[in-house]
């Protein structure tokens, strides 16, 4: 009989960024509840080009407006079905990030993390110098790859993460088919006229919806 089951692949990557944060001290400050996690379609699988990116909500310092042109701009908005408003929005580029190794899964999943401001105020970690998103690429990796290791000694329960030892074929002969949450990418509009996404858990409302891969 046909396996007609789906795995919601974005809500395993939360569940898995929520263990690390509450497990790696130097990722405490996160609160992934005001972190939304969705999904970026690529056209292939090569192993070429961006494999997830963190997407602040906020301007430098978390300041939500910012004054450009003679005209005061903000980001646009997204909240959780509560109304408690999202900070960070983390999207996952399928299926490039499948086809990675799990090593690379969990140094990219770490090395976006890392990018949430230790504030938590909305904006990116920011160092100093013009490459003020990562300082020196070295050291930032290197920060990575030491975060990656702490969480892994502390003994994160198997049936967490395990999928993340996948790669697309796999999964889908696994669970039968993979979805996930597709989320609009945040524009930044003149404050008069933001839209503000209301971002559902079940995906079913104004621009957020769950997708097949």
């Amino acid at each position: 009989m046909a396996n007609l089951t789906t795995f919601d692949y974005t809500a395993a990557i939360a569940a898995v960024c929520n263990d690390i944060c509450f497990r790696v001290p130097e990722l405490r400050h996160i609160d992934m509840s005001r972190v939304a996690v969705g999904f970026s379609q690529t056209k292939n699988s090569e192993p070429f080009g961006i494999f997830a990116s963190a997407t602040p909500l906020r301007f430098e310092n978390g300041e939500p407006f910012r004054q450009s042109r003679g005209r005061i701009w903000t980001i646009q908005r997204h909240f959780r079905p509560d109304g408690v408003e999202y900070l960070y929005i983390l999207y996952f580029y399928v299926p490039r990030f499948i086809e990675l190794p799990l090593s690379q899964k969990l140094d990219t999943i770490v090395h976006e993390l890392y990018h949430v401001n230790p504030l938590f105020n909305g904006d990116l970690r920011r160092f100093s110098g013009r490459r003020f998103a990562h300082g020196s690429k070295k050291r930032y990796d290197q920060t990575v790859n030491r975060l990656v290791h702490y969480w892994l000694k502390q003994d994160p329960p198997n049936v967490l993460w395990d999928f993340l030892c996948y790669n697309y074929r796999d999964l889908v002969a696994k669970y039968g088919k993979l979805s996930g949450t597709r989320i609009p990418s945040p524009r930044i509009v003149p404050l008069a006229s933001n839209q503000t996404a209301v971002y559902y858990n079940d995906g079913t409302r104004k621009g957020e919806h769950k997708a097949a891969f």
